[in-house]
This record gives structure tokens, C-alpha cells and sequence, in this order.
């Protein structure tokens, strides 16, 4: 069998005094998902937020000067979680973290193997926050397809997960699991991911899984606001629950959810579901219309 337990969080925007004090909040955090036997660690988008709060006041109310200092951070910030990993001897899927290149700010989750840095994720499609008030910038169309023994994932940030494109292009190259880090203020915000979630999940006959940020932050302009839940899909189909939901978690309550993925059953259903979402999905062509997206593989 082909197994792995996965934990989500719920994870809250939190003050720090200093970059110290954030690096032992982190660890606490992985620390606990490890003990809950999880071999794969999902935070949410834009859970590094909370790093502005060793930032002064200046910094705190300018969202857009926000991106360059918290890109200043980023070596700090990976050597962070590649030390976690290491020591904890699990996957990261990291809080996605602004970043620039080439002047251009954009969304970007890393993933961490016991080995340090496998690779990251960069966000596609903006909202318009993101992209009217806080200029972070839809990133080159590279798709990172994450391999290891038990299987492949992908990752899919917040708005991307409620287009097919992506998770089609990750799911025909071979992966069977897609993660959505998010980060939503309204039940409304947070419904459209999870729809996009569970339609991914269908689509593809693979397990999607959501993790969001929740409660609120106030002296954050940017993130001051969260609602979310986490929770793991599936498609709807022999062998799993019927109407495609595996687990949920009461919205706003922190925490890690925690759900053990069978891949066997993945392999299954694609074979000899009632249905074959997932052959026949591979008869649709998914492109953007003038760019060229490109795969790229790593080994985590």
C-alpha cells in the first residue's frame, strides 16, 4: 500500500517580537503535526504574513513595501523550514511567501524534503486584491510536480485551484494529489476554493486537500481579516464517501487536520472507477491562450 499521512492547518496571522520568536512559534507548529504521526506538512497562503509584525509601524501600514522587506527574508525563511525538515525528517509545504524577481513580486510557496529545498510554486492567477492593491504579479507559467515513493503532487495557491487548468496539466503528468494553500476573508472567499477543491478532486480522480489562514490580525492592512477551514476531497466514487468529502474541520478553530491518504485507491478508481473522469479529462487540450506552460519534475 501506498500511504501518507498529511496534516493541514488552520493557521492563525500572530504577532512576533522577533524573527526568534517566529522560528520557535514555527517549530511548535511542525512539532505538533509530527507528533500527530504527519509525513507531509501543508500551511496555508500567505501565512508568512505574520512576519511583518517584527517590521515598524511604517513598514506594517504599507502593503506594497511589505513584499520587499519580506523578500529580504526569504534565504532566513527557507533555511527555517530546510532545517525543520531536516530534523523532523518530513515534507513542508510552506506558508507561501512574497518574493521578487527581475522587479516583479510574486506569490510563492517552497517545498522543503528532508533533503533542504526541493523546489516551489508560484501563483498564476491574481485576485484583485493582490493585484490592484498589493501589485503581486502572476508568475512565468512553470508547474512544479513534486515526486516521491508514495506518489506525485502538485500545488495549486488559492485562486488558481478554482481554474481546471493547472491541476489537469500536474494530474497528466502524473500526479494524484493536488494541495491548496489559501488565504480567504468570507465564508464567500473561502466556498469558491473549496468548490474548486472538490471539482479538481472529480476531475482528475485524484485527492485535493485545502488549508487556510483563520482568525484575525488586526494590525495587518493586508491580512488583517481570515475565515477558512481545512478539509480533504476526493472523488466521488467506489471505495471513497459518496458525495467526494473525506474530512473537514470546524471553520476558525485552529489546528492541524490530520488524514491518512491511500494512493492505491487512486490508482483504482482511475482503472476501474464507475466513471473515468480522469481518461477522458486527457482528451481535453488546457492552455493559456498566449503563454506556454511548462512542467518542471523534483524528487522530494
Amino acid at each position: 500500500m501506498k500511504n501518507l499521512t498529511v496534516a493541514a492547518a488552520q493557521y492563525p496571522i500572530t504577532e512576533h517580537k522577533t524573527f526568534e520568536d517566529w522560528q520557535k512559534h514555527t517549530e511548535r507548529w511542525v512539532a505538533e503535526a509530527v507528533a500527530k504521526k504527519a509525513q507531509l506538512l501543508l500551511f496555508p497562503e500567505y501565512g508568512s504574513m505574520e512576519l511583518v509584525s517584527i517590521f515598524g509601524p511604517e513598514i506594517r501600514v504599507d502593503i506594497r513595501r511589505q513584499v520587499l522587506e519580506l523578500d529580504s527574508l526569504k534565504a532566513d525563511f527557507c533555511a527555517v523550514f530546510a532545517a525543520l525538515a531536516r530534523k523532523y525528517q518530513v515534507i513542508i509545504v510552506a506558508p507561501s511567501l512574497p518574493v521578487v524577481e527581475e522587479n516583479r513580486p510574486h506569490n510563492r510557496v517552497f517545498v522543503f524534503s528532508p533533503d533542504g529545498l526541493a523546489g516551489y510554486q508560484d501563483k498564476f492567477f491574481m485576485t484583485r486584491f493582490e493585484d490592484e492593491e498589493w501589485g503581486i504579479q502572476t508568475a512565468p507559467k512553470i508547474l512544479t510536480l513534486f515526486e516521491a515513493d508514495w506518489g506525485s503532487f502538485g500545488i495549486q495557491v488559492c485562486y488558481d485551484v478554482e481554474f481546471g487548468l493547472g491541476s489537469h496539466l500536474l494530474c497528466a503528468a502524473g500526479a494524484s494529489l493536488i494541495l491548496a494553500p489559501s488565504c480567504t476573508e468570507t465564508l464567500r472567499g473561502a466556498t469558491r476554493v473549496h468548490v474548486g477543491a472538490r471539482a479538481r478532486a472529480l476531475e482528475n480522480q485524484a485527492y485535493t486537500v485545502v488549508s487556510q489562514t483563520v482568525d484575525n490580525a488586526p494590525w495587518s492592512p493586508a491580512v488583517d481579516i481570515n475565515f477558512g477551514y481545512a478539509a480533504y476531497y476526493c472523488t466521488p466514487d467506489q471505495n471513497f464517501p459518496e458525495e467526494g468529502i473525506l474530512q473537514t474541520m470546524t471553520p476558525q478553530k485552529v489546528g492541524w487536520l490530520v488524514e491518512t491518504l491511500d494512493f492505491d485507491k487512486i490508482e483504482t478508481v482511475r482503472r476501474e472507477g464507475q466513471v473515468f473522469n480522469f481518461k477522458d479529462h486527457q482528451r481535453l487540450q488546457s492552455a493559456f491562450l498566449a503563454e506556454k506552460v511548462t512542467i518542471h519534475k523534483v524528487r522530494v
